[in-house]
């Protein structure tokens, strides 16, 4: 296999410019529907960005830890190295979530970077232990537990009513562990729950071992089309089983990250990589695969250095909104009025604000890969 599998750089580009795209736009007032997160039940196109970034951490950690662990690798020094790099994303997303208040007190610990450490640090061990099977067994088995707990335990809400499986904002098991563990530390905009809280991340790693599922077949010694297809039949699958369990166990939900939501948004995921993998890595044509890697760079460029564009984008947009001028406008007001003067409708000039967010931060992104700068954690 080559060193860097350019599928998988572009996957992961399609990920963090997508998350660029919806995190970012000039008014959240007036935003494109699929640019929003789905108000609770359901999804959209924004609800495919964080598992997308879960389930490439997973393929991801196939090609860095299970096959080193299969080679004879020390399993124990595998694991302390993946808990460090787990521990210091961590310490990335608090350290966002800390700017720039700096109090610590209103601190919220949850988050999208503290997600990504903690599903790799319940992660690590089961991929640099268990065969494929294990890791598919232990998918389910968190899944399991987690709507054992959601629709079993009876639980207060935030004004003291005991519910057993309501599955509303603030009134689920996730969300009264939350505050019982996190109370004062939790999403502002709730206050009652957290879209990243604790129990959620049981399903959110069996994402992240879904996507080890699919390194495996990654680095198996298959035919490209082998793999292409089996990706596919295997993401349909996963679709599949997703509405079956919309229907039949919890709906689709990404803030509580329910099964059906894990089940389905990985088969997107699987779908997504498949079709990248053809284009980049698979196709039998070379001069095909030559022009698709020339169209899909720019995804690559952002692919490179993902982990640092996001935390990078967070520190940009933070400074634009607390940055302010003597008449009171912030800096991110300010540069957005010519655009919202322009006479465009306004819905278009927020969503123009965002792509020229996402421009700015490749414009970066492709400053460093052609320094050659990658920014490793």
């Amino acid at each position: 296999m080559n060193p860097r599998i350019l599928s998988l750089d572009a996957f992961r580009g399609f990920a963090i410019a997508a998350m660029l795209l919806v995190n970012n736009p000039g008014d959240w007032g007036h935003v494109y529907a699929p640019l929003l997160h789905a108000h609770w039940n359901g999804w959209t196109f924004t609800d495919w960005v964080f598992p997308f970034f879960v389930f490439i951490s997973g393929m991801a950690m196939t090609l860095s830890l299970a096959r080193r662990a299969q080679a004879g690798a020390d399993k124990t020094a595998l694991l302390l190295a993946t808990s460090r790099r787990a521990l210091v994303i961590i310490g990335i997303g608090l350290l966002l979530n800390l700017i720039p208040s700096f109090s610590f007190e209103t601190l919220r610990i949850p988050g999208v970077l503290q997600r990504l450490g903690l599903c790799t640090l319940a992660a690590a061990p089961i991929v640099i232990w268990c065969d494929r099977r294990g890791v598919a067994l232990w998918a389910l088995l968190l899944m399991a537990i987690y709507s054992l707990v959601q629709l079993g335990m009876p639980v207060p809400d935030a004004e003291g009513v005991v519910h057993v499986g309501l599955l509303e904002p603030g009134k689920d098991a996730g969300a009264w562990l939350d505050r019982l563990l996190l109370d004062g530390h939790l999403w502002k905009t709730a206050k009652t729950w957290d879209p990243e809280g604790l129990l959620s991340t049981l399903p959110a790693v069996s994402t992240q071992l879904f996507g080890v599922l699919a390194g495996y077949v990654l680095a198996s010694n298959r035919q490209p089309a082998e793999k292409t297809m089996t990706w596919v039949l295997a993401g349909l699958a996963s679709l599949w089983l997703g509405q079956a369990l919309d229907a039949l166990l919890m709906p689709i939900n990404k803030s509580l990250w329910t099964p059906s939501y894990a089940f389905a948004m990985s088969g997107w995921a699987l779908l997504v990589f498949a079709v990248f993998y053809w284009l980049l890595d698979a196709m039998p044509q070379p001069l095909a695969r030559e022009r698709w890697a020339r169209l899909l760079h720019p995804l690559v460029v952002f692919g490179m250095n993902a982990l640092f564009l996001f935390a990078l984008a967070g520190l940009v947009a933070k400074a634009l909104y607390t940055i302010k001028f003597a008449d009171g406008r912030t800096l991110g007001r300010a540069l957005y009025a010519p655009l919202r003067d322009s006479g465009l409708a306004p819905i278009n000039a927020s969503l123009l604000h965002a792509i020229a967010f996402v421009l700015v931060m490749y414009a970066i992104a492709w400053f460093m890969h052609r320094k050659r700068w990658f920014v490793k954690v």
